[in-house]
Formats: structure tokens, C-alpha cells, sequence
């Protein structure tokens, strides 16, 4: 009981300690953790006639207790509630201005996001644009209430600029966005943007969400798209344009008119639609960005590596451009070799290869350091394998000193080709290229393996897995 009394003794003697601005900023911190506008009008009133002086979190606080209050769709908001939000908050964003109180990206986002709860898309659009005035740069999350509010009022025109300042600003939007824009121009008729949308959509997502995937089907089901595209076209041109963009689409627009049939089905494990049963083709990444991807690996490669060493492999790639795989042979060598008596086992890379030219008839290139490729040689059972390899123009030994990571990535990527490896890229050096088109690049073009024993004299087999 004493020691209670003691504890108790202490919270009414550290409450009685608490100077005027303490007590603010604790009770500006439970009103907005219970979300309590009516209490943050009264405590900003309160904090005025004692002139306690407001810094930017006090007014962030505010700001973001106010968009709450008018962004919240866990219950419906009464109007007076929102009007209130959209006075004070107004309030707020003016007096720390007039207070020279510099704002953040978070202030000014829960500003726009008021303007745009208020259907003013302009306001909320100036606010993005007036960043850089205050030294922050707009994010993501900047954009939307200005986006959002000019797709809802079928503002299209004004979207549209949304979205070009953002990417001119390097943010790049994600599936809400592109799903708004796409609304906006379904519903508005542009059956162009409606294609761009459409391929923006393509080249960013793996997958859509439900409500995306209802705004695609009713672009399908309507007027417009019935009566939108062209009943002739070059067919060579457009195998042209498939082969540019990567296979799979031309990028040409709306070809041939008529009513679509819209269905939702599955795809079965070798790309079969189970509903018009076609085989879906895989598209690539197109030309352009391909090339601009092997310039960035090189232009690494140059700076981590002996600058005439990975010259002189370019060259050589240059003149030897027939490869379709590109064989990552440590990693195939040392698969599951760690046991006491494990180590490069040449037979499994052996098999990989003749499974590959099995499969296309045509040799891989196989990337080796040149220090594993001379130790392999001091083993005499390996010499005759590997001179047949060098032969036929198989194996390129990587200098010393060098990683020979750099080595299989580049001639992958500028070949076009496909890459055999069971590495998952995750090192430093592939951090530093671009992740998601990394990822898109690698989804595409990357081949896992797995090796199996054979029943009659302990034989290899390969698998891959594509």
C-alpha cells in the first residue's frame, strides 16, 4: 500500500511540474491518436490566448487531425464535421505560413488532401507544384488528392497534367493512379489514352486488383470500344512493331472494329487461356529499354572491373552474337557441393549443357573465372572436356581478379538471351541497378535448374524450370 501511495505521490507531483507548453503538446498528442477534431479546435483556441508559441509538428498535428477528419471512410462523416475540418484546417495552413513556419511534404499532402475533399482539384494541384518554393519534394502520396479529385469530376485534361508533372518530377505512379486515369478516360470516351493506360498498366503490374480489373471490363463491354480501331492495317508492319516492343503486342492502336467478348478465365501452366484457348504469347521488354539496361550494367561493370578486361569482352560478344543461353558455371558447378567432400563438380555442368542443346540444338555460352578453369585442367579427366568446349567457342574464361557475375549478367541482357542460374541476385552489385526493371528483366529471361541421379551408373540428368 505504501509503495502505491509512493507511485501515486509521483504522477500528481510530475502532473503539477508540467509547464503550460508540456501540457499542450500531450493533449494535442491524445487528440490526434482519438482522431478528436471538436478537441483540437478547443486546444488551438486555448494555446492562442496563452500565446504559446506553435512549431511545425504542433501544426502538422492539426493538418493531419483535419484531413482525417474528412478522408475517414470507416463511418460516414456529417457535413457540419467536414466543414469544420475544411475552416480550421484552412485556418491552420494559413497562420504557420503567416507565422513563418516552413512547411513539410506531409503538411502540404494534408492540405491538398482537404482541398480535394472539398472538390478543389486546382488547390490541390498548386499546392504539389508550390514544393520546391519551401525546399520538399513531392511524393506519391502528394499527387493523389489533386488526381483523385480531377478523375471524380471527369476532369480529364487536368488529370492528365497530374500525371505528366509527376513523372517529369521522377515519381512514377502505381496502380491507383493508373487505374483513376484509366477510369477517367473510359468514361469520358478517349479511346486513345484508354490504349495507353491499358499498355501502362502492361508494363508496370503482374496483376491487376478487382476493381481495376471491373473498370478494363467496362471499357470491353461498351459503345465505345465496339466502334473504336480500324478494319485495315499493314500486317508487316505490325510484325514489326511485335518484334521492336518484344513479342506480344504492336503498340499501334485499336486494330479491327466489332463487338468484344468479354470473359474472365484461367491460364493453364503451359499459357493456355481455357476459355478462347489460345496460347498466350510472352512479351519482353522492347528494344529501347533492353539496350538502355545493357549500357547501365556495362557502364558498372566499367567502374567495379579492370576497364580493358570487360572491353575486351564486349568486343568479343560483339563478334560472337549467336548464343540464345548464357550458362552461370560456378553456379551450376558448386550446386549442392556443400558436404566434406564437395566441390566443383564439372559433370553436373556437363549435363546442363547438353540439356540445353538438346532442347535448341544450339551450344550455351558457359562464363568461368579463369582461375577455376585452370585448376579444372590440373585434373587430367577433365582436359579433353574442356578443350572440346573451347573448341567450339563454349567457355569464356573471365580474368583474374575480376567477378564474373558482371560478365554473365552483360552478355545475357545484350544478347537477348536466356540465362541459367539458380542466384538469386540479391548481392550488392545487383542492388544497384534498377529493382523493378530488374525484376521484370529477370522474371523473363532467368532459367532455374535441378539435377537428379540416374539409376544406371550414377548418370546426371538436368531440369530446368523455365
Amino acid at each position: 500500500m505504501e509503495v502505491a501511495d509512493s507511485n501515486h505521490s509521483k504522477h500528481k507531483k510530475k502532473k503539477k511540474n508540467q509547464t503550460v507548453e508540456g501540457k499542450f503538446r500531450h493533449d494535442l498528442d491524445i487528440c490526434s491518436k482519438n482522431k478528436d477534431l471538436t478537441g483540437a479546435i478547443s486546444l488551438y483556441d486555448s494555446a492562442v490566448s496563452q500565446n504559446i508559441r506553435l512549431n511545425q509538428y504542433h501544426f502538422n498535428a492539426f493538418l493531419y487531425i483535419c484531413s482525417n477528419s474528412v478522408s475517414d471512410s470507416s463511418e460516414v462523416v456529417e457535413n457540419s464535421s467536414k466543414n469544420s475540418a475544411f475552416e480550421f484546417g484552412f485556418r491552420i495552413w494559413d497562420q504557420m505560413l503567416s507565422n513563418g513556419v516552413k512547411p513539410t511534404e506531409a503538411t502540404m499532402t494534408a492540405v491538398a488532401r482537404l482541398a480535394s475533399a472539398k472538390g478543389d482539384g486546382d488547390r490541390a494541384f498548386e499546392l504539389v507544384k508550390s514544393m520546391g518554393k519551401y525546399g520538399a519534394s513531392p511524393r506519391l502520396r502528394s499527387y493523389d488528392p489533386a488526381l483523385v479529385c480531377y478523375c471524380k469530376n471527369l476532369e480529364a485534361e487536368k488529370a492528365y497534367n497530374v500525371e505528366e508533372h509527376m513523372v517529369s518530377a521522377g515519381v512514377n505512379p502505381e496502380e491507383l493512379e493508373l487505374a483513376a486515369l484509366l477510369k477517367v478516360s473510359v468514361e469520358t470516351g478517349n479511346e486513345k489514352k484508354v490504349y495507353q493506360y491499358f499498355h501502362k498498366l502492361r508494363a508496370n503490374l503482374r496483376l491487376v486488383s478487382e476493381s481495376t480489373a471491373e473498370i478494363i471490363e467496362d471499357w470491353f463491354g461498351g459503345a465505345v470500344a465496339a466502334e473504336t480501331g480500324v478494319s485495315n492495317w499493314d500486317k508487316s508492319r505490325v510484325k514489326e512493331a511485335i518484334l521492336r516492343n518484344g513479342g506480344g503486342w504492336h503498340g499501334m492502336g485499336w486494330l479491327g472494329t466489332g463487338k468484344w467478348v468479354v470473359r474472365r478465365s484461367n491460364v493453364d501452366s503451359a499459357g493456355h487461356c481455357l476459355s478462347c484457348e489460345q496460347h498466350l504469347d510472352c512479351v519482353d521488354i522492347d528494344r529501347a529499354e533492353t539496350e538502355k539496361f545493357s549500357q547501365s550494367v556495362a557502364s558498372l561493370a566499367m567502374e567495379r572491373e579492370v576497364q580493358s578486361n570487360f572491353r575486351n569482352f564486349q568486343d568479343w560478344l560483339e563478334k560472337h552474337p549467336e548464343y540464345e543461353a548464357i550458362v552461370d558455371g560456378a553456379n551450376i558447378g558448386l550446386y549442392q557441393q556443400n558436404f566434406a567432400d564437395g566441390g566443383f563438380c564439372i559433370s553436373q555442368l556437363d549435363a546442363a549443357v547438353k540439356e540445353l542443346h538438346n532442347r535448341s540444338n544450339k551450344w550455351p555460352l558457359v562464363i568461368l573465372h579463369s582461375k577455376r578453369i585452370r585448376t579444372l585442367l590440373e585434373n587430367a579427366s577433365n582436359r579433353e572436356l574442356l578443350q572440346e568446349w573451347m573448341d567450339q567457342g563454349l567457355l569464356y574464361g573471365t580474368p583474374y581478379g575480376s567477378n564474373d557475375d558482371w560478365y554473365w549478367l552483360y552478355a545475357a541482357v545484350k544478347l537477348k538471351c536466356l540465362l541459367v542460374t539458380n542466384d538469386e541476385m540479391r548481392d550488392h552489385i545487383f542492388e544497384l541497378l534498377a529493382r523493378n526493371f530488374f525484376l521484370k528483366w529477370k522474371e523473363r529471361h532467368q532459367v532455374r535448374y535441378n539435377f537428379a541421379k540416374g539409376v544406371k551408373g550414377g548418370s546426371m540428368a538436368c531440369a530446368y524450370s523455365w
